[in-house]
């Protein structure tokens, strides 16, 4: 009962082994980390390849803005370069009616930019790729970002003089990355020949 409130259709439930990967050292502070797994010998190596990584200091970890990308498809522009002007010109305006999430909004989130991608050669003929970045905080930000597109196509048809296709929430995530990098001294390796 409990797990058909919290997904759809549950037909039921399974369990697997839950432990704690020790000796994890990340951005200077310890921490313990819950692993759900099922097969043997896994937290154990994990945790020794933690304690290794805290001779050379543990992990490092960061990221970027969490700055998602919305694209509206611009076909049938007449003049293209003309439409790109005019549209970066319009910049202050197209966020401002972008800026349709409170919720974001209210944790500092919300439209950035805007960037526009001319494609002369495409199979559909040329056209004009607009790119709304859209800072989503710690949401994922899919319905945000779609709304956002959503609402600034008419506007955009109205600079370009063209005709928006798709407003779509883009899967290319290069405005926002994380990563984590660690160092591990050779010495630590005991018993290896280096």
């Amino acid at each position: 009962a409990q797990a058909d409130k919290m997904i759809e259709n549950v037909v039921g439930r399974y369990s697997l082994p839950l432990g704690i990967g020790a000796n994890f050292l990340i951005n200077g502070k310890e921490y313990l980390v819950p692993m759900v797994v099922e097969e043997p010998s896994v937290v154990a190596a994990v945790s020794y390849a933690a304690k290794l990584a805290r001779t050379g200091g543990g992990f490092r970890t960061g990221s970027s803005e969490p700055v998602m990308i919305a694209q509206v498809q611009l076909l049938d522009v007449p003049d293209a370069a003309a439409a790109e002007r005019a549209i970066l010109a319009a910049e202050a305006d197209l966020l401002a009616r972008a800026d349709t999430s409170p919720s974001i909004a209210r944790r500092g989130g919300g439209p950035r930019a805007v960037e526009v991608r001319h494609l002369p050669q495409t199979p559909a003929g040329p056209m004009l790729i607009v790119h709304l970045l859209f800072d989503v905080r710690d949401a994922m930000g899919a319905n945000a970002v779609n709304t956002a597109a959503e609402a600034i196509a008419p506007t955009l048809e109205r600079l370009s003089g063209g005709r928006a296709l798709l407003r779509i929430l883009s899967n290319l995530t290069d405005q926002r990355r994380a990563w984590a990098e660690v160092t591990i001294p050779a010495k630590s390796f005991g018993g290896l020949d280096f």
